[in-house]
């Protein structure tokens, strides 16, 4: 049986610790956004518990290797993180790799294939469709910025536009409750380079 409060404490402590400014996006807040995204559409959707054990250790490993070494690879960096450390809160090496199936389909373009793949990737760019887009897409930009990634705000709105505009939700509740809001984000986007040229 997973010990899932030891885990949740462990990557809480291990993303505070390894906390990086420059990158306002990617930190714990986002991680334990993920995770609780993944809960509220796992339960929308049906999942079971073991299912959603599996899911929840996923969202909270999901991102680690931003912290270690950076965007790059980071999902397979993250799943090196994760099979050295969800052994030792009881998950089994078949849980483990699938876990780590899962991080790997959170990938861009994202490539879910069952249950807890779709969940996670839509709780992973769930804030698309919610009240909080721009303040979480400021966040985004801003490490953006900070890896020289791009300059300006125009750049990044044209970014937005294209990965709104190519982005698909996965889950029914996804579908029904953050699809409507993801497109007006869209439109508004779309506005500001309008207005911005």
């Amino acid at each position: 049986m997973a010990d899932l409060r030891d885990m949740h404490a462990f990557i809480v402590r291990w993303m505070r610790e390894h906390a990086d400014e420059q990158m306002p996006y990617h930190d714990v807040g986002h991680t334990l956004d993920v995770a609780e995204a993944a809960m509220r559409i796992a339960e929308a959707e049906g999942l079971g518990n073991e299912e959603m054990d599996l899911l929840n250790a996923a969202a909270l490993f999901h991102d680690t290797g931003h912290q270690i070494s950076g965007p790059k690879n980071h999902e397979e960096v993250s799943c090196g993180f994760a099979r050295e450390h969800l052994p030792q809160f009881g998950f089994a090496p078949m849980e483990v790799e699938r876990i780590c199936q899962n991080i790997m389909a959170t990938r861009i373009p994202q490539t879910p294939f069952d249950a807890t793949s779709r969940a996670l990737c839509d709780a992973d760019l769930d804030y698309l469709g919610r009240p909080d887009f721009a303040s979480k897409g400021g966040k985004l930009f801003d490490e953006l910025r900070n890896r020289g990634a791009l300059k300006t705000e125009r750049e990044w709105n044209m970014i937005q536009e294209q990965f709104l505009d190519k982005h698909h939700y996965h889950t029914k509740y996804s579908k029904k409750h953050r699809e409507p809001a993801k497109k007006r984000h869209l439109a508004e986007v779309r506005q500001w380079l309008v207005d911005n040229p």
